[in-house]
């Protein structure tokens, strides 16, 4: 598991139930690779929407946009 340091910390903390807990919400590191894969699947000709696309490479590119967000968050620092 990342540390806080490692992932950016939450992206959108918010109180827990009665304000106890606080809820760290997602970390920053899973916000940037969504950002990336927002923008990829925005674009209809990448082929995002077709029910046959390979799981392989599915894979592949969540690891590009993990990687993506790693690159986002050093440039952070």
């Amino acid at each position: 598991m990342m540390t806080d340091n490692e992932n950016g910390g939450g992206a959108f903390p918010c109180e827990g139930t009665g304000g106890l807990y606080p809820d760290p919400g997602m970390t920053l590191r899973d916000y940037f690779a969504g950002q990336a894969l927002a923008g990829d699947s925005a674009n209809s000709s990448f082929g995002f929407f077709e029910s046959d696309i390979d799981q392989n490479f599915l894979v592949l590119r969540a690891e590009y946009y993990y990687r993506y967000a790693d690159a986002m968050l050093e440039a952070r620092k």
